[in-house]
């Protein structure tokens, strides 16, 4: 049976009795409507705008493995880190069937009306992953138009791989619009983690 995740964060462990509060709405929440099958993922201490946020990680990893039909957050702000964070993550939802609830923006995909908003935000998702490739596809007509040779760049654009990682294009996909060989992605990446590792 599919779980019903729950999720709040606090930015520092100061705020516990913020967490405790968002903890006991949602799970009162749960019990209004007589969900009995949730899990419980928490953040305590952990600034929104941190990608590497372990609690958040496992659920979404859950989402993505199938596990999870619904998730409920206290407010977009506890849950994402950006508008693009939150664009994303409602896209995964949607390729999974899970559904959305934040108790804060009223928005629930289970009703019409949630479901109409949820689709109007993965329709925004969708756009930017457009409107990237069209920049892409832009910047190689008017290098050619210039004269200029393209294939592999003789340096590879880091930043853009990541991008495009990050926003779900496969290594297939990116070879394709970036002209960049499999290795030369994985290398990226790779580096990509190194300097995130070194950070913190």
């Amino acid at each position: 049976m599919r779980k019903v995740a729950i999720y709040c964060r606090t930015s520092t462990n100061m705020q516990q009795n913020g967490l405790e509060a968002q903890k006991r709405a949602l799970v009162n929440y749960c019990k209004s409507k007589s969900i009995t099958n949730f899990i419980i993922y928490e953040d305590s201490g952990i600034s929104g705008t941190k990608k590497d946020r372990p609690a958040l990680n496992e659920m979404m990893n859950e989402v993505d493995k199938g596990n999870i039909q619904v998730v409920i957050v206290y407010s977009f702000s506890r849950f994402a880190r950006s508008t693009k964070h939150l664009l994303e993550a409602l896209d995964l939802f949607r390729g999974k069937k899970t559904e959305f609830i934040s108790l804060s923006e009223n928005i629930d995909t289970t009703t019409h009306v949630g479901a109409l908003i949820f689709s109007i935000l993965a329709a925004l998702s969708e756009f930017e992953r457009e409107l990237i490739v069209d920049r892409v596809k832009t910047g190689i007509l008017n290098a050619r138009a210039n004269g200029k040779q393209i294939g592999r760049p003789k340096t590879r654009n880091d930043e853009l791989i990541i991008s495009l990682r990050s926003k779900g294009y496969t290594y297939k996909q990116i070879r394709e619009l970036l002209g960049v060989g499999h290795g030369s992605i994985t290398a990226a990446i790779r580096e990509a983690d190194r300097i995130s590792k070194k950070k913190k």
